[in-house]
Parts: structure tokens; sequence; C-alpha cells
């Protein structure tokens, strides 16, 4: 979990992690609502978190000058990604997810805000306390 005493290319690596575990809570949550709507819902914000990472993968590439894709996407498949960008554990959110599985699509895009705003407030207090200003936001 990221602490704000990162450099710049950790703090990549963890934003893309984290977003790679909000990606797998919405995938999971998109296979397993009852309610089409929901289930569509969460589908695309998946593909939306799917999208953050290939920007955070983006920024990692032209900091580093590395084009090599094909190692990122093998540290992709084998890192862990436990956390949500809310800071939140997966298990976490899978787990409070299994009493609203009958949550329609405004249910799940509540959810989703939910997320997102832990996310904004954990990254702007760490990007205030970061020590290295390349880290911040």
């Amino acid at each position: 979990m990221v602490t704000g005493k990162e450099d710049l290319l950790q703090a990549l690596i963890e934003a893309y992690l984290v977003e790679k575990g909000t990606m797998e809570f919405y995938s999971y949550a998109a296979d397993v609502a009852l309610n089409p709507e929901a289930k569509k819902m969460f589908g695309e914000l998946s593909v939306w978190e799917e999208r953050h990472m290939e920007y955070i993968r983006f920024i990692y590439h032209a900091v580093t000058q590395d084009l090599d894709i094909k190692g990122f996407e093998e540290f992709s498949k084998m890192t862990d990604a436990p956390f949500t960008e809310a800071g939140i554990p997966v298990k976490d959110m899978e787990t409070r997810f299994e009493g609203h599985k009958f949550i329609d699509d405004m249910g799940a895009l509540i959810m989703a805000l939910e997320v997102d705003g832990k996310a904004y407030a954990l990254y702007s207090r760490l990007s205030k306390s970061a020590e290295n200003a390349n880290a911040r936001v």
C-alpha cells in the first residue's frame, strides 16, 4: 500500500496496482451481480479502470524510456493487486458487495463514486505528504 514516501517510478507502479485491484473488483462485481443493468455498469467500470492502467503504463514507459511492453505485461500478470484505488482491500469490497448483489445500475454507480471519492481523498493526502516532488500530483 502506498505511503507517500515513494519516488515517481514506485508511485506509478503503486498507482497501477491499485487501478488493477479496482478493475478486478469491478470485473468480479460484473460477474456476480444479479441485476443486468448492474452487470453492465460494473463491466463498463472495469473497462474504465483498464484504461487508467494503460495510461499509467504509458507514463511509466515515457518516464523510463523502457519500451519493453511485454515485460510490463508479465509484471502485471504476476503481481497481485490486493487493494482498490480507495485503499480498501479488494477482498473487503467483495465481501461488502455480497450483500448488495441485487443493486441496479444506479447502485453500481453510487458504489463506484464512493470508491473514487475515497481514492481522490487518499491520493490528495499522499500527494501533500510525498517526500519526492516528482511524485506529487
